[in-house]
């Protein structure tokens, strides 16, 4: 009875010490997080005035949004090699004022050029923020833990969505005209800005290892360190070389690289497919632009928390990822009827949205040191590339046939890809006995 008690106080305690770490770094991580993807996508809302005004087409807006991910595979990998040589606090800083500054500059764009040349150099800037911190948590986190606090994190992305609709709605209605510019400037200029505070924010708080946090007792940071070290022993450290050459690696990538299809294809052209069905006020698309986005932050933590429990991984990616295919495709279905249509959307953002952070537990469930470092960078850079093609063919195909109905179709089609891939990573690799 005595030692049950021990072993009860002893997770209790190892539980309010998590608690601890996450209070500390979560809200940090987040908040960059949220300005990072709204600066990604705010073009989806700028494309509401910016295309007419500027005289681009759909596919040239396709290919700029796309643009961002051709410098970001370009520079992704050497990005996180240096995070993890240098450390989070001053190489995640320094993106985050980088692309800041980049994303404010978009306010300057005139002619198509300007506007891919503008794009390729955010994603050069914003190269190894994601995959940086999702390698980072793995510095603080075991397994058994990692799902909940990196589905967390990537709420952010939903968080954005929530916000960043009716905020660039506001921005884009309310300050056109001001000095002379038109409303997608000025989102641009004040949703840039962020990134820089927060970049300068990083750089003055953020502990690069357990060691190095004084706001922990030695006997905290002694017993982090023991679940990091116990988590990482079944692991094997590889080179770079044999990381690339990897069919693990490749696996995780097609996989990452279908559900990226999915929810940037969605984001980029979400409130083009709003205003398809009839909305036209700027401030109305974003406040419904907003309904899936918080839809999918309580489900992502809701299927997290489950696979963690349980420690089972491939279903928790597979059954969102393919409700999520079933939900792209019957919002066109649907469209006709707005509500409807509406609730299919968000079924079908809130089940992509969710594959997201599942995701990353079958690669880190393998992957280890240095080998983490670059099998995490290509897995995401590569799978990003899916940031590249989607909004890019769902351009294309709107520019040939009229609708986005096509470029749906093709998203869903994509995801359900993925759900099959998911379930070609053996069970064994990556689910945990409890």
């Amino acid at each position: 009875m005595e030692t049950t008690t021990n072993d009860s106080a002893q997770q209790a305690a190892e539980e309010a010490l998590y608690r601890k770490v996450a209070l500390r770094l979560i809200p940090l991580l987040l908040a960059c997080y949220v300005v990072a993807y709204l600066d990604r996508v705010n073009v989806g809302f700028a494309k509401l005035q910016m295309i007419d005004q500027l005289g681009f087409s759909d596919t040239i807006y396709g290919l700029g949004a796309g643009m961002f991910f051709i410098g970001y595979f370009l520079f992704e990998v050497p990005s996180n090699m240096i995070l993890h040589k240098m450390g989070a606090r001053v190489w995640i800083g320094r993106i985050m004022i980088s692309w800041g500054l980049i994303s404010a500059a978009m306010m300057f764009v005139t002619t198509p050029m300007m506007f891919y040349v503008m794009r390729f150099l955010l994603g050069i800037a914003e190269a190894g923020f994601f995959p940086g911190i999702i390698l980072y948590l793995t510095y603080w986190y075991p397994a058994d833990r990692r799902a909940r606090i990196t589905a967390m994190f990537m709420t952010g992305i939903a968080i954005a969505g929530v916000i960043g609709g009716p905020v660039s709605g506001i921005i884009m209605k309310h300050t056109n005209g001001i000095y002379g510019w038109q409303g997608w400037q000025w989102m641009f200029l004040l949703e840039g800005l962020p990134s820089v505070a927060l970049g300068l924010v990083v750089i003055m708080v953020l502990d690069d290892r357990i060691s190095e946090a004084k706001w922990l007792t030695e006997e905290e940071r002694a017993l982090l360190a023991r679940n990091i070290a116990k988590d990482e022993a079944h692991k094997e450290e590889e080179s770079f070389l044999r990381i690339i050459s990897s069919g693990r690696v490749w696996l995780c990538a097609a996989i990452y690289f279908s559900y990226v299809m999915g929810v940037y294809g969605v984001s980029f052209f979400l409130p083009t497919i709003i205003k398809s069905m009839g909305h036209t006020d700027v401030v109305e698309i974003g406040l419904i632009s907003s309904i899936p986005y918080s839809v999918s932050v309580v489900v992502m933590l809701l299927v997290a928390r489950s696979a963690d429990r349980t420690g089972e991984r491939r279903w928790h990616v597979a059954i969102p990822g393919m409700l999520g295919a079933i939900g792209l495709a019957l919002s066109v279905i649907l469209a006709k009827d707005g509500a409807l249509a509406i609730a299919a959307l968000t079924l079908g953002l809130s089940g992509i949205m969710t594959t997201l952070p599942l995701f990353w537990s079958l690669p880190t469930a393998f992957l280890a040191g240095t080998g983490a470092a670059a099998g995490i960078a290509l897995i995401n850079s590569l799978g990003n590339l899916a940031g590249f093609v989607s909004p890019y063919a769902v351009g294309w195909l709107k520019d040939a046939t009229g609708s986005t109905d096509a470029g749906v179709y093709m998203l869903s089609v994509a995801v359900a890809i993925g759900v099959l891939l998911t379930l070609a990573v053996p069970k064994s690799l990556v689910n945990r006995s409890h």
